[in-house]
C-alpha cells in the first residue's frame, strides 16, 4: 500500500485515497436494518423535520390522522350505502333504491372533500419534511469549507449531491407513506394523474436545483478560494425556494382538480354502474328475470363480479408494510451517515486512508492532521518548518520554510505534481496543516485566482464583485462607475456596453471566452483589493500587455502576487521565486539576472 502511495501525486491524490479507502474498508459498510438503531436514527431525523410541537408539520400529522379516521367512516358508509342499494335492486325495490342512490349523490362531495384533504396533508407533509431537511444539511453543508472537505479531504461519502436531493426526497416521501400505511385500515386511493405543463415546470425546477449542487461541487475549490459558501448557500436556497414553491402551488392545484376528478371519473361512473346494474333487475319487463327467484337474483348478482373486486382489495397488507420499512431504514441510514459525516467535518475532523509513516530520503515522519498551528497576521505570509503534504498523507515537502512581506511577490515554479497546487491550498486553509507553523493573514484578505475561473449564477454585476452581493457592495461604498473602471482596466468595458445593463443575466460561463472570464477575475480582483493573491497560471489566455498592465495595476494598489506561469516576460514582476523540484527539495531565492536566465 506505501509502494503505490509513493507515486501518487498532488493531482490524484484524492483518486489514490478512494482506492485505499474501498481497500481498507471493504465489507464494512453499515447495514440497513429494521431494528432499534434504525427506530432511534428515525426520531434523530424526526427532530430536525418536527422541530416543535406547535408548527405547521403537527398540523398536517393531525390532519392526515383525521382524515384517515374520515375516510375509514366513509368507507364503512359506502359499505352500508351500497349494500342497502344493492338490496334495494336485488328486491326490486324501486322506492328504496332512489332513496339511497340519492344518497350517496348527496354524500358523494363530501367523500371527495376527504379523500383529497388527505392527499393535500400527505403531500404537504412530504414537502415540508424535505423542506426543513434539506435547510438543515445545507446549513451544516455550506458551513465554513465543509462541501470542499467533503469531497476532497473526507471519502466516506462519494455522492453528496445524489445524497441532499434524491435521498432526501425519497426518505421523506417514505417515512410519510409509512405514516399512512400504518394507520389507515382500507387502502388509500393515491394515485394522481400527472398534469402536463405544471408538471414540466416542476421537472424544470428540480433540474436546476441540482445543477446549481453540481456546480458546487465541480467548483468547490474555487469557491473555497473565495470563501464563496454563503453566496452559494444564498444561490442554493433561491433555485430550491422556486421549486417549493412551485410544488405548493401544484399542491393545491392537483387538490381542486382531484376533487372534480373524484366527482366525475370516481363517484358519478360508480352512479352509472349502479344503474346500468340495475336495469334487468329492476325492469319487471325484462325476460333475463321475469321469473327468478330471490336465491337466482342473489347468485346472479354476486357472479356479476363484486367477489372479483373484493378479492383485489386483501392481498399484501402485511407485505407492504414490511417492505416499507425495509426501504425506509436504507434512506434512513444514509441520511444518517450524511449527518454524521457533516458534523464531524464541521468540528474539524475527517476520515481518509493515510499513508501514516513514509521512509526514504526523508527518513520517517508521522503525519497527523491539524497538528500545526495557523496564526493570523496581516502584511506577512510565513511557512516556519512546516511539511507540505496530501490529504491521505503524500509528503511532497518534508521541511518547508520561508517568509513573505507584503510588497514583496514571488514566483512560484517547478514541474507538475511537484506541489504548487497544495501550497496554495494549504495557504487558503482547504487542507489541513500537518505540523510547524503558518502565519497568514485571514482568508479573507487572502484571494485565489484560477487558470479556468468560476463564473457565478447571476448578473455581469455579480461576476465581477462575487461572492458579494449588490447590499455589501453598496455597504463597502462601490459604485457602478468604479465597477465600470475595473472592467476597463482589463479591457472588458465592451461587454457592459453590450449586455446594456449590469443587471443583464447570461450564461457567463459559455458567454465569454476563456480570455474574458481570465479578465473578468481579475477585475473581481481589483475590487476585493485582498493583502494577497494567488495568480495560478490566470493570464495564460491574456495578451501580454494587458498582462504586464494587470501586475503593474495590483503593485500599485497594494496587492502581493503569488504567481504560478511559465512565462518568462513575468519574471521582472517579481522579487523572489520558489522552485520545488518534485522530489521534496525547494529553493527560494530572490530573483537576479542570472535567476531569469536559468529560469528561461
Amino acid at each position: 500500500m506505501a509502494a503505490f502511495s509513493k507515486y501518487v501525486t498532488a493531482k490524484n491524490s484524492s483518486i489514490a485515497g478512494a482506492i485505499l479507502l474501498v481497500l481498507y474498508k471493504d465489507g464494512k459498510k453499515d447495514r440497513a436494518a429494521v431494528d432499534r438503531i434504525f427506530f432511534l436514527r428515525i426520531l434523530r431525523i424526526l427532530r430536525i423535520m418536527v422541530p416543535q410541537i406547535f408548527c405547521m408539520e403537527t398540523g398536517y400529522l393531525i390532519l392526515i390522522a383525521v382524515m384517515l379516521v374520515a375516510r375509514t367512516y366513509c368507507d364503512v358508509w359506502m359499505i352500508q350505502n351500497g349494500t342497502m342499494i344493492e338490496s334495494a335492486i336485488i328486491g326490486r325495490s324501486t322506492k328504496d333504491f332512489k332513496t339511497f342512490l340519492f344518497s350517496f349523490i348527496r354524500f358523494m362531495p363530501v367523500i371527495a372533500l376527504v379523500n383529497n384533504f388527505l392527499k393535500l396533508g400527505l403531500n404537504e407533509l412530504k414537502l415540508r419534511f424535505r423542506e426543513r431537511l434539506t435547510k438543515h444539511l445545507y446549513d451544516q453543508y455550506l458551513q465554513g469549507f465543509t462541501y470542499y472537505k467533503m469531497g476532497n479531504l473526507d471519502n466516506r461519502i462519494a455522492n453528496a449531491d445524489q445524497l441532499l436531493t434524491q435521498d432526501v426526497e425519497k426518505f421523506c416521501n417514505s417515512v410519510v407513506d409509512l405514516y399512512s400505511n400504518l394507520n389507515v385500515f382500507i387502502d388509500i386511493y393515491n394515485s394522481l394523474r400527472p398534469i402536463g405543463k405544471m408538471t414540466v415546470t416542476e421537472q424544470r425546477y428540480e433540474g436546476e436545483y441540482r445543477y446549481v449542487n453540481s456546480r458546487l461541487i465541480t467548483n468547490s475549490e474555487e469557491i473555497a478560494f473565495y470563501n464563496g459558501n454563503l453566496r452559494e448557500k444564498q444561490t442554493i436556497h433561491t433555485t430550491f425556494k422556486k421549486l417549493v414553491d412551485h410544488l405548493h402551488n401544484f399542491i393545491f392545484f392537483r387538490f381542486t382538480m382531484g376533487f372534480v376528478d373524484s366527482i366525475i371519473a370516481k363517484y358519478i361512473a360508480t352512479v352509472v354502474g349502479y344503474l346500468v346494474v340495475s336495469r334487468p333487475f329492476l325492469n319487471l319487463s325484462h325476460p333475463r328475470h321475469h321469473h327468478s327467484t330471490q336465491s337466482e337474483l342473489l347468485e346472479d348478482y354476486y357472479q356479476s363480479g363484486r367477489m372479483l373486486l373484493r378479492m383485489s382489495q386483501a392481498l399484501g397488507r402485511i407485505v407492504l408494510a414490511g417492505r416499507e420499512m425495509t426501504r425506509l431504514s436504507g434512506f434512513t441510514t444514509r441520511i444518517t451517515e450524511l449527518l454524521k459525516v457533516l458534523k464531524d467535518l464541521n468540528s474539524g475532523k475527517y476520515e481518509r486512508t493515510m499513508v501514516s509513516q513514509q521512509k526514504g530520503e526523508y527518513g520517517f515522519l508521522t503525519l497527523v492532521p491539524g497538528k500545526g498551528e495557523i496564526i493570523n497576521r496581516d502584511n506577512i505570509i510565513k511557512f516556519d518548518h512546516t511539511p507540505l503534504a496530501t490529504p491521505n498523507g503524500d509528503i511532497l515537502i518534508r521541511d518547508l520554510t520561508f517568509e513573505v512581506n507584503s510588497g514583496t511577490n514571488v514566483l512560484v515554479c517547478g514541474p507538475n505534481g511537484c506541489g504548487k497546487s497544495s501550497l496554495f491550498r494549504v495557504l487558503g486553509e482547504l487542507w489541513p496543516l500537518f505540523g510547524g507553523q503558518l502565519t497568514k493573514p485571514e482568508r479573507g484578505k487572502l484571494f485565489y485566482v484560477p487558470q479556468r475561473p468560476y463564473m457565478t449564477l447571476g448578473s455581469l454585476r455579480d461576476q465581477v464583485i462575487y461572492p458579494d452581493t449588490i447590499e455589501e457592495q453598496r455597504r463597502k461604498g462601490i459604485s457602478d462607475q468604479v465597477l465600470k473602471e475595473y472592467l476597463d482596466n482589463v479591457q472588458l468595458g465592451h461587454i457592459l456596453n453590450r449586455e446594456g445593463s449590469w443587471d443583464s443575466v447570461q450564461d457567463w460561463m459559455d458567454v465569454l471566452s476563456g480570455g474574458e472570464k481570465q479578465r473578468m477575475a481579475m477585475a473581481r480582483l481589483f475590487y476585493h483589493k485582498p493583502q494577497f493573491a494567488i495568480l495560478d497560471e490566470c493570464t495564460s489566455a491574456v495578451s501580454v500587455d494587458v498582462e504586464d498592465y494587470i501586475y503593474s495595476h495590483c503593485r500599485m494598489v497594494g496587492i502581493t502576487l503569488f504567481t504560478v506561469s511559465h512565462r518568462k516576460s513575468l519574471w521582472k514582476h517579481h522579487e523572489y521565486y520558489l522552485h520545488m523540484d518534485g522530489r521534496g527539495n525547494y529553493e527560494f531565492k530572490p530573483i537576479t539576472e542570472e535567476t531569469v536566465e536559468y529560469g528561461s
